[in-house]
């Protein structure tokens, strides 16, 4: 993987798609905000996984249909095992495309809305049935009735481009991804803040070039945001980026890991103050491997993972019954992996069949969904689930 490019973007399809969501380069996550004893769900970009650790369970992956027969599904989030919603795009035409949401009753999934032109959505926080934001090529909230299109505030680094959000219980939201003026390449770190009537650009520490990918709170003033810094030049290494916030500033906090390989951040999922994991990868020539470090409360600290092929990792969320999964791969070559808390490691785990775009687990159950494309075919959405 290049050094100056940390995670390879998503786009809406093939070449041409490119008049339709030319302005469009971003990176899907979803959070399902609020700890309150639950672990909140995570995801991020990801893929389907072979197995070997876990190879019981692999025929437990159900796919479910959908109501889009061609298009994309970027995010996955749930509240309740009769409680989820997903969000994507239909295409309709070569270089035309629908964003959409979809609603599972606990029995299929159906079209609930259209979301409003222009807002090819990525990420996904949900707080409530009436109170969903999705970021993409816009900032998008859900009140129960209708969507409604909210500007991002200005930054001096260019065009914001968010890959992630989260809310928090004092009512606001919270978006990370990128400013750029011309490419990947050039955008910088940028975070802004819901207030409950507009977005405000966040103040962050000099970390020169890079993006956030990633955003998880585990209370107001308790916030932190992973992602990469991109190497200054040719000689020198991308680093994983971790960023906290206080309540009053963000703070880089250095991530434990490999110093001679190039480290990215994917994704970050807090299920306590003092339990909080992030995970990703490193390179070191054309050879990927996950990276994963775990936050006690006190001090950040490196996990052992597995040596598997292209095997970054984006997503990471804990189940009701402990399971901690995190999920990963590059293109046709995934990774999922599940936690070993007995032998403190990293094991290979099964994962749906899929190439998976989010990953979320389900308040109160053992339950997983993944949503993305299929496998076979050209941008045939699926979303599959793992009976817990």
């Amino acid at each position: 993987m290049p050094s100056s490019t940390p995670l390879p973007k998503r786009r809406p399809g093939r070449a041409a798609l490119s008049a339709a969501c030319a302005a469009t380069v971003v990176t899907g996550a979803l959070v399902l905000t609020g700890l309150h004893g639950e672990p909140p769900a995570s995801a991020a970009s990801a893929a389907s996984a072979s197995s070997v650790s876990a190879a019981s369970r692999a025929d437990r992956w159900q796919a479910t249909p959908v109501p889009v027969k061609k298009g994309d599904l970027t995010a996955v989030a749930a509240l309740s095992d009769t409680q989820a919603w997903a969000v994507g795009y239909r295409l309709k035409s070569a270089t035309a495309l629908e964003a959409v949401a979809l609603r599972w009753d606990g029995t299929s999934w159906t079209q609930e809305s259209t979301l409003p032109e222009n807002s090819f959505p990525q990420a996904l926080a949900v707080r409530s049935a009436a109170d969903i934001w999705t970021v993409g090529s816009a900032s998008v909230h859900w009140d129960g009735t209708k969507w409604t299109t909210y500007q991002l505030d200005r930054d001096p680094g260019g065009r914001v481009v968010p890959d992630a959000v989260t809310t928090t219980s004092d009512g606001k939201a919270w978006t990370v991804g990128r400013a750029m003026n011309r490419s990947v390449k050039d955008g910088v770190p940028a975070i802004q803040s819901w207030d409950g009537k507009s977005w405000h650009r966040q103040t962050l520490p000099e970390v020169g070039k890079g993006e956030l990918t990633s955003v998880t709170a585990v209370a107001p003033d308790d916030i932190w945001a992973a992602g990469t810094a991109y190497a200054a030049d040719a000689t020198s290494r991308q680093t994983a980026l971790l960023l906290h916030w206080n309540g009053s500033s963000w703070k880089r906090v250095t991530v434990p890991g490999p110093q001679d390989t190039h480290n990215w951040l994917g994704g970050i999922t807090a299920f306590a103050a003092d339990d909080i994991w992030a995970v990703g990868g490193s390179t070191s020539g054309s050879t990927e491997r996950p990276l994963a470090a775990h936050w006690n409360g006190t001090a950040w600290t490196a996990a052992k993972t597995p040596d598997v092929a292209d095997g970054r990792l984006r997503a990471v969320g804990k189940a009701a019954n402990g399971d901690l999964w995190a999920v990963g791969g590059k293109g046709a070559a995934p990774v999922a992996l599940r936690w070993n808390a007995g032998a403190a490691r990293w094991d290979t785990a099964s994962a749906p069949d899929i190439v998976v775009r989010s990953f979320t687990t389900v308040p109160k159950t053992a339950d997983l969904w993944a949503a993305g494309i299929a496998r076979q075919g050209d941008l045939v959405p699926a979303i599959t689930r793992l009976k817990g």
